[in-house]
């Protein structure tokens, strides 16, 4: 393992991955965790029993490997690191990189020279700020090819503007998303009075209408004791493994924002502090020099500098003990426990809540209770090769893709009734010994034949779970122990769902089944390149998530990470393109 720094991923015996970290020196960070200590958290200790395979990425620095560590836990959120809840879609806010640019709202980041400003985790709030803009800078919102050096701009008739006074007005709309106003007021002041003098009263009146938008969205801010340095404050409430995190981005005294990230984890509020400034400033376009928080981050001084770096200024972390910085602070706390009470009070509404629908399957399939969680089996084969299963699961009657699972199905030959049985049987006897939840329903796609197979493997591992099939022919309904098929109205929203799943158990192993004939293609195809094997494939498909990974590596770094001669990585880089 290099001495580099990089990431390293954590995997457990079934190849998945369950932890993933950055270090500076990878050798040193994954040896420190197999040396023996006199005390170890009850998480790491876990986490350490579970290991049974680790793989690392090298990174060109330590801010790579911060980006890196936090793009790959959003992608495949591993047990054992912190979760943010809010953050699969932080929307931002766009200005295009054109001739005359757009402004726009975004949940994707891309390297197109264009200019990010955000996160927004109060969508409301940001459309509020969008509609500011557009009051205040008359720039275009449409698609057309527009001829150069003019525009028509919006709301003002059709007129014409010079490239560079609308690039002077793009200027202006940053200073305004920096939270810059009083700048920019003096600055738009300026203009004013100098259109008026010179007579040119239409562009006074416009830049006057953009002054009183500035301040009218200026009084909607709430005033702070009379401290213009921008700043942000970070608050967090925690309740047993709840916790909610509000950053209050200050600006000129005022608060701009308020931002909302909750976490689910019983990791320590240092652990969730780095978290959440890893993800929250990745793509934020601006960062005040001073960041104030109840206690330093994990990692402070890394963390600072990697900041730094982006800022292009030194950025301080900060823990206030008097003055109006603590009353700041004490005012992110106080919102993060209302937000936090909000949520807890609605978990607890979710948790009671209980569709009509599943009452009513309920009674259809005489359980003892309503199946709020339920799950749904398929298998699927292409000209009876590369057979494979699906499990998708429904709770509360919606999907709940965090629990779906795709299955190699180890059968030699067509034989539809032993796949059903060998995936039923994998799936619950790994419930059993990971003493992991098992389903109020499952729901098999087929008929009597499939359903009897399933039965089998839960009377082979003593399970009397509620079972029913589905056939698609009829749309009929079975049970096991009866010869004919539940009378069901054909309306029925109970039905309904079952039908929901089996075709949603359906998409997916179907999806999973032309993946994995696509990826035996190309497995193929790489080892037909001369030196290359069924194990630096494997590395392939494991190492890289995509083929433009590959392709973007020069031939001397793709050599390095599968193990190969720089001959061998030039020919698997030739077969790519």
């Amino acid at each position: 393992m290099p001495a580099l720094p990089g990431i390293y991923q954590f995997k457990d015996k079934t190849d998945k991955i369950i932890y993933i970290g950055k270090a500076k020196d990878l050798k040193k960070r994954v040896k420190s965790y197999f040396q023996k200590k006199s005390y170890r958290s009850p998480k790491d200790q876990s986490l350490i029993n579970r290991i049974f395979d680790f793989e690392w990425i090298i990174c060109e620095d330590e801010a790579d490997a911060f980006i890196t560590e936090a793009t790959l836990i959003k992608k495949f959120k591993p047990k054992y690191n912190v979760r943010l809840k809010d953050d699969k879609s932080f929307p931002y806010l766009k200005i295009t990189n054109e001739q005359f640019p757009q402004i726009d709202i975004t949940r994707t980041i891309k390297n197109d020279k264009s200019r990010y400003f955000g996160p927004y985790t109060d969508v409301k709030s940001m459309r509020r700020l969008l509609d500011v803009l557009y009051r205040a800078f008359p720039i275009r919102n449409c698609y057309i090819e527009l001829e150069d050096g003019t525009i028509i701009k919006k709301g003002l008739g059709i007129q014409t503007i010079t490239e560079s006074d609308y690039q002077g007005m793009i200027d202006d709309m940053i200073l305004f998303l920096k939270g810059e106003t009083k700048a920019l007021e003096k600055k738009l002041t300026k203009q004013m009075q100098f259109f008026s003098s010179e007579l040119m009263y239409e562009d006074s009146a416009r830049v006057r209408d953009q002054i009183k938008a500035i301040t009218s969205f200026k009084r909607g801010q709430r005033k702070l004791e009379a401290d213009f340095t921008n700043r942000d404050v970070i608050g967090v409430e925690s309740k047993d493994n709840h916790h909610v995190v509000v950053i209050l981005r200050i600006r000129e005294g005022r608060i701009l924002s308020r931002e909302k990230i909750s976490v689910d984890t019983n990791d320590t509020i240092a652990e969730i502090f780095r978290s959440v400034i890893i993800n929250f400033y990745m793509n934020a376009a601006y960062i005040p020099n001073n960041i104030y928080l109840s206690e330093l981050p994990t990692e402070a001084e890394e963390l600072q500098e990697w900041l730094s770096d982006k800022n292009s200024r030194k950025v301080v972390f900060n823990i206030p003990k008097r003055g109006v910085k603590l009353k700041e602070l004490k005012l992110a706390n106080r919102n993060a426990k209302l937000l936090l009470n909000e949520w807890m009070l609605n978990l607890a509404k979710r948790k009671d809540y209980i569709p009509k629908l599943l009452t009513e399957l309920q009674d259809i399939l005489r359980l003892s209770k309503p199946p709020r969680l339920i799950e749904a089996f398929d298998i699927s084969h292409l000209g009876g090769t590369d057979t494979v299963a699906s499990m998708v699961v429904f709770k509360d009657g919606k999907p709940y893709k965090k629990g779906y699972r795709k299955y190699n199905i180890n059968v030699d030959q067509i034989d539809d009734f032993e796949s059903m049985r060998e995936v039923v049987f994998r799936r619950y006897k790994r419930q059993l010994d990971e003493e992991n939840p098992l389903p109020d329903l499952i729901l098999i796609d087929g008929g009597k034949g499939q359903l009897s197979s399933a039965k089998e493997s839960l009377d082979k591992l003593k399970l009397k779970l509620p079972i029913v099939s589905i056939a698609k022919r009829l749309e009929e309904l079975f049970i096991p122990g009866e010869s004919e098929s539940l009378r069901v109205a054909k309306n029925s929203p109970a039905l309904n769902i079952l039908k929901q799943l089996r075709d949603e158990a359906h998409r997916f192993a179907i999806t999973f089944q032309r993946e994995k004939r696509t990826k035996n293609i190309a497995r193929s195809k790489f080892e037909d390149i001369p030196g290359v094997g069924k194990k630096i494939v494997e590395k392939i498909y494991k190492r890289f998530q995509n083929t433009n990974d590959m392709k973007d590596l020069s031939d001397k770094a793709l050599a390095y990470k599968l193990g190969v001669s720089q001959k061998i990585a030039k020919m698997i880089k030739k077969l790519l393109t």
